[in-house]
C-alpha cells in the first residue's frame, strides 16, 4: 500500500495532506525518513508521524445530528464545545474527526470518521455531494424570488453561488418569515447564510437535514449513529 494511503486510512490526514506530510519529511518508516510519494509499506512496517507511532485503526463512520453551540473541530482554542464532546468515549476508541464544517450556530447532520479517503471524496467540489438545508428566513419569499435565488446570487463580492435546488416549504404571514429548503453541492464558508443575506432575507435559523442519501431520520438532535455498510459503500462510490 502506498504510504500516503496508509496515513489516510490511519486517520492521520486526508491523502492530499498526507502527501504534504511525506514531502516535508515528517514521516518515518521503520526509523527512516521517507519523502518519496510512491513509497509502499507492508502491514509489518512501523510508520511514525513526528516520531509518534501511527496506529492503523479500524474505520469508524458516525452520523451526528449536531445541536447549535458546538463547533465542528477536534479541539477549539477558545475553549468552546466541539462535536467530539457529543461522542461517548466508550462508544468510539479510535481518533475521529468531522468531515467538513457546520457553523456553531447551524444545527444538523455532520459525518465523523477516521477515513481520510472518504473525507476527501465528500469534501472535494468535483464530486458534487448534495447537502440539503432547511432555512427559516426573515420576510415572505415569493415563488419568483425563490427562482431568482436558484438561478444564482453573488456573494463574497464577486462569487456567483448557484444552489442546486431552492424550494418554499412554509410561509408564516403572521410573523413574516419563510421556511425554505436549499440544496448545495459545495461547502463554502457560511454559504447558505450569505446567499439569503444577499437576497434580502437574513437567516433566522438553519439546519442541515441531508448529506447525499443520509437524512436526520432516526437521529435525534445531539445524538448519533454508526453508518450502515450499504450507506458507506454508497458514499464511497459518489
Amino acid at each position: 500500500m502506498r504510504l500516503q494511503k496508509a496515513l489516510a486510512e490511519a486517520g492521520i490526514a486526508s491523502r492530499r495532506k498526507a502527501e504534504e506530510l511525506i514531502t516535508s519529511g515528517q514521516i518515518k518508516v521503520n526509523g527512516v525518513v521517507i519523502t518519496e510519494l510512491g513509497f509502499k509499506v507492508k502491514d509489518t512496517d512501523e510508520i511514525f508521524f513526528n516520531d509518534e507511532l501511527v496506529v492503523r485503526e479500524d474505520k469508524v463512520y458516525l452520523l451526528l445530528n449536531k445541536p447549535t453551540g458546538y463547533v465542528s473541530t477536534v479541539s477549539d482554542e477558545k475553549g468552546r464545545k466541539t462535536v467530539l464532546d457529543l461522542i461517548n468515549p466508550e462508544d468510539v476508541k479510535e481518533r475521529i474527526y468531522p468531515v467538513g464544517r457546520l457553523d456553531s450556530d447551524t444545527a444538523g447532520l455532520i459525518i465523523l470518521t477516521n477515513d481520510g479517503d472518504l473525507t476527501y471524496s465528500l469534501t472535494h467540489p468535483k464530486h458534487e455531494v448534495e447537502k440539503e438545508y432547511l432555512a427559516r428566513v426573515k420576510g415572505i419569499v415569493v415563488r419568483n424570488k425563490a427562482k431568482e435565488i436558484k438561478n444564482g446570487v453573488v456573494i463574497d463580492d464577486n462569487y456567483l453561488a448557484v444552489p442546486k435546488e431552492v424550494r418554499i416549504v412554509e410561509l408564516d404571514k403572521e410573523f413574516q418569515t419563510t421556511l425554505l429548503s436549499i440544496t448545495l453541492t459545495e461547502g463554502k464558508n457560511r454559504e447558505v447564510r450569505k446567499i439569503f443575506e444577499a437576497a434580502g432575507h437574513p437567516v433566522i435559523n438553519l439546519t442541515r437535514v441531508r448529506i447525499a442519501n443520509l437524512t436526520t431520520e432516526g437521529v435525534g438532535r445531539g445524538y448519533y449513529r454508526r453508518l450502515k455498510i450499504h450507506e458507506i459503500k454508497y458514499l464511497k462510490n459518489l
